[in-house]
């Protein structure tokens, strides 16, 4: 793989985490660019682990991961979005300062592996092509940990913006990129492609 294909790589790797910083980032209170760099940091380890994981599965796993991995993605971001959702419904009248200033590491990793999983599947086809694994899964992990930065700064505004309501938008955006994942593997169609 060339350095142009590896960037798209790690970019393609890094837009569900971004989607889903954006989702945290709006259901914190003012997040300071710290706790978005603890989330980015946080997202872009599970990530660059995650495709050299899959490499090491290799031919072994390969049948495994890619029957499944949409699956356990689709069913951890639903969880989690709808756990936020419930929380947003259930907190009536959310003053702004009784936002958390941060999330717990627990629910950010468990966000990131659930982002990450196509990563791992990715680094399993990785695994039968000749690529060194540890640039590509750096690069993949480099680029989660700043797009889910900026994610996060974005949610902040997205958050003064929404409200009370940001947790609820945080839990649709999981549910969704949850949505996207199933929907792109049970038809083999890339929103990209729908476009």
């Amino acid at each position: 793989m060339n350095i142009a294909s590896t960037l798209l790589l790690a970019l393609a790797m890094s837009t569900d985490a971004f989607a889903a910083a954006i989702g945290k980032g709006a259901s914190l209170h003012r997040p300071k660019f710290s706790e978005a760099l603890r989330t980015g940091v946080i997202f872009g380890v599970i990530e660059a682990i995650t495709p050299v994981i899959g490499w090491a599965f290799g031919l072994a796993a390969a049948q495994y991961v890619s029957r499944f991995d949409h699956w356990i993605a689709f069913v951890l971001l639903t969880a989690l979005g709808l756990r936020m959702i419930y929380a947003g419904v259930a907190t009536p009248k959310v003053d702004a300062h009784e936002k958390p200033q941060r999330h717990s590491f627990w629910l950010l990793a468990v966000t990131a592996f659930a982002t990450s999983i196509d990563a791992m599947a990715v680094g399993v086809g990785l695994a039968f092509i000749d690529v060194d694994i540890i640039p590509t899964a750096a690069a993949i992990g480099i680029a989660t940990m700043l797009m889910v930065t900026v994610g996060v700064m974005l949610g902040r505004v997205l958050g003064n913006i929404v409200g009370r309501r940001a947790e609820i938008l945080g839990g649709i955006v999981l549910i969704a990129i949850g949505g996207i994942i199933l929907y792109e593997h049970l038809t083999k169609v890339t929103p990209v492609a729908l476009l």
